[in-house]
């Protein structure tokens, strides 16, 4: 795959020879590869292999020189080599990090997933004061099919030319994504907008004025003169005797002017749109929406690891609370959670926050993810880099930014730009990356792993990756790796550029002595355990169990009290991952701490509210193995000796039963049986009655 890489005006202290020896490739350095040097890159792309462009300021200019090259076939990428490390007041110890910023871009792209698809036919909804939404469909009604709600008249009214449907009454109900809205309304007033001809006859003739110029009658200030239905006799639109009508409707866009949202949730539905009358980038989006849509699918969600519900009791509720787009439900009765597609913005904080793994990133996969963070630390590290730091932003608003920052380092003798081991890793949203790739990134040798938050993510996303980090942290911390090695780093826009700057500059922390060469797996528990298990093997401290923070650890144990348990068992049955068991042979509750996941649902289950959590982390070999933690004498059956229960368990419904009617003299003797001696006593007692003997 061939590697372009180009300096404009010498602006880069740029090795050729360096960056060539870490790639395995002989680099020319060009000066003007966009334009009289564009032959090199002719040539390149006509060759057919992957070419990787060291330069994103002419991607423009290169497609088109590609567009108009005979026989040009290869797939071009482009990576950004001169904000994220170039212009950085540190660029000659840079080469490292360019390196690893290559070899990254020469990774093949993300595996294709499935796909969610948006129709729409331009069916478009506005919803707002008659003379703002008359204003805002003017802009709108060539390219798209227009329907008014009106939310009263405004300042001037509607129009008289009535040009647009409109819809008025109560609305009840506004559900749905792009291509698929559905609006319920009440019509409960007296003028029925499609019979109404705007002669505003009636408007001059209510003497209370309670008719506005929207045509709907203010009850408030109606006083029943009727003087309206006179005058409309001939149009017949007002009648004070109709009944309310419930009402629906189904469109594919939907713009909102009021200033309140239609939608509770932070991230609003796709095709549902706010507009303040001002913003004609609004307008240019809402215009584009006709036709067919599709995204990735973001997501692959696994039942049978979820713990979210069993028998009725809910554990898990990660996800559900951190989901921004209220994409995600709990079904109960089904003993999962529901994910809406055509709701999902593929922000991935659900991901991060599933301590199972019954939730994972779909696109790219963690797996790939971390195949190209493996690749950015070892090509650094195999070019002489050190303490590399993973920034993690988004690949829009993250990435404007660090191209401000690198800017203005140029410009800027106070600013020192992207350093030299940051290694930028954009991401199509911060929070899809959580606790098994930041302890993986360290595994595979990097000191640090910050996330840049731009404002941009809702403050429960903040929170949730706040909290994943509070416990990776702890996990090191624990195993004696010194210094901070995660951070959430803060910056909207270019008024934080200094103080993002400063953060950037921030010591490193203790790396791992060797770096991991284990790959990430699909799996998330996998993936952590493998990363465990170098993370210990590396550890300047080794405890028997390190503390973890209560909210968000996917680790711990389980605390019993022995005194109150009846080992009845139900704590197994409602157990998802296989984390409690018991013994077939013997009345014994045992714990596989590796297995457990934190969700809770044993606590809720149990019936003599026995059991606590314990977040924390076993570094013993016995973190894997079946322990147990509770164990009682077996109670015998008076009758034949066979034990069927606990000693504890038996005596509990003894003292529980032992003053009901039903439970006294030999009825009570068989509770002290098992079931097939209770079955023949019941058959051999010659002193009770029979169902087969009443006639």
């Amino acid at each position: 795959m061939p590697t372009l890489i180009c300096d404009c005006n010498q602006t880069m202290p740029l090795q050729p020879q360096t960056l060539g020896a870490a790639l395995n490739e002989t680099l020319t350095l060009h000066s003007a590869l966009c334009r009289r040097e564009a032959g090199a890159f002719q040539k390149a792309i006509q060759s057919g292999d992957d070419v990787v462009v060291a330069c994103t300021q002419e991607k423009r200019l290169f497609a088109e020189v590609a567009q108009q090259t005979q026989g040009a076939s290869s797939p071009i990428r482009f990576v950004n080599i001169r904000e994220t490390g170039g212009w950085s007041k540190d660029a000659s110890q840079a080469m490292p990090k360019i390196a690893a910023l290559l070899a990254a871009a020469h990774l093949p792209e993300p595996e294709p997933v499935s796909t969610v698809t948006y129709t729409s036919a331009g069916r478009l909804l506005i919803i707002g004061e008659l003379d703002a939404a008359e204003r805002a469909a003017d802009l709108l009604g060539d390219a798209l099919d227009v329907t008014l709600f009106t939310q009263g008249a405004g300042n001037a009214g509607g129009d008289q030319e009535r040009r647009y449907p409109v819809l008025a009454g109560k609305i009840q109900g506004l559900t749905g994504w792009l291509g698929a809205f559905e609006l319920k309304w009440l019509r409960n007033n007296p003028i029925d907008l499609d019979l109404c001809t705007r002669c505003n006859a009636c408007v001059a003739a209510c003497p209370e004025g309670a008719i506005g110029l929207d045509y709907q009658i203010d009850s408030a200030l109606c006083q029943s003169h009727r003087a309206c239905v006179k005058v409309c006799a001939v149009a017949g639109a007002i009648d004070f005797s109709r009944e309310p009508e419930k009402l629906s409707e189904k469109f594919d866009l939907v713009l909102d002017l009021r200033p309140t949202a239609a939608f509770t949730q932070q991230a609003l539905p796709q095709g549902y749109f706010r507009w303040d009358g001002r913003d004609i980038k609004t307008i240019t989006q809402v215009r584009s929406l006709v036709g067919e849509f599709e995204k990735p699918k973001f997501f692959l969600y696994k039942q049978k690891l979820c713990a979210h519900s069993r028998n009725d009791k809910t554990g898990c509720s990660a996800c559900i609370d951190v989901c921004s787009a209220s994409a995600i439900s709990s079904e109960r009765d089904r003993q999962q959670i529901k994910v809406n597609p055509n709701l999902c913005i593929g922000c991935g904080a659900c991901t991060t926050v599933c301590p199972s793994g019954a939730l994972s990133y779909a696109y790219p996969r963690a797996s790939e993810q971390g195949v190209k963070i493996k690749t950015l630390l070892t090509t650094y590290s195999r070019a002489g880099g050190k303490n590399a730091a993973l920034l993690l932003h988004s690949q829009e608003a993250g990435a404007r930014l660090l191209g401000d920052l690198g800017r203005a380092a140029r410009l800027d003798p106070a600013t020192q730009g992207v350093p030299a081991r940051v290694l930028p890793v954009a991401l199509w949203h911060t929070s899809s990356i959580g606790l098994e790739l930041w302890l993986s990134a360290v595994a595979y040798g990097a000191s640090q792993v910050w996330v840049l938050m731009t404002g941009e993510e809702a403050p429960q996303y903040r929170e949730a990756v706040r909290t994943q980090m509070d416990v990776a942290q702890a996990i090191l911390k624990g195993l004696g790796y010194q210094g901070e090695h995660f951070r959430i780093l803060q910056a909207r826009d270019a008024r934080d550029l200094a103080s993002l700057d400063a953060d950037l500059q921030c010591a490193p922390a203790q790396c791992v002595g060797k770096s991991a060469g284990f790959a990430v797996q699909a799996d998330k528990r996998a993936t952590l355990e493998l990363v465990l298990d170098h993370l210990v093997a590396q550890a300047p401290a080794r405890p028997e169990v390190i503390a973890l923070p209560a909210a968000g650890s996917p680790f711990g144990s389980l605390a019993i009290n022995k005194e109150t348990c009846t080992l009845c068992l139900s704590c197994v049955s409602a157990c998802p991952a296989s984390a409690l068991q018991d013994n077939p042979q013997l009345p014994q509750l045992r714990f596989i701490e590796k297995n457990c996941v934190q969700c809770g649902l044993c606590v809720k289950t149990c019936p003599e509210k026995s059991l606590t959590l314990v977040p924390q982390l076993l570094l013993t070999a016995q973190r894997k193995e079946p322990v147990v933690i509770n164990e009682m004498k077996p109670y015998a059956c008076v009758r034949c000796s066979k034990p069927f229960g606990t000693l504890k368990a038996i005596e509990s419904m003894l003292g529980k039963l032992a003053g009901h009617a039903m439970f006294q003299g030999a009825a009570a003797e068989r509770l002290k049986m098992c079931s097939d001696c209770r079955v023949i006593d019941l058959y051999s007692a010659d002193n009770e009655i029979k169902i087969t003997d009443i006639r």
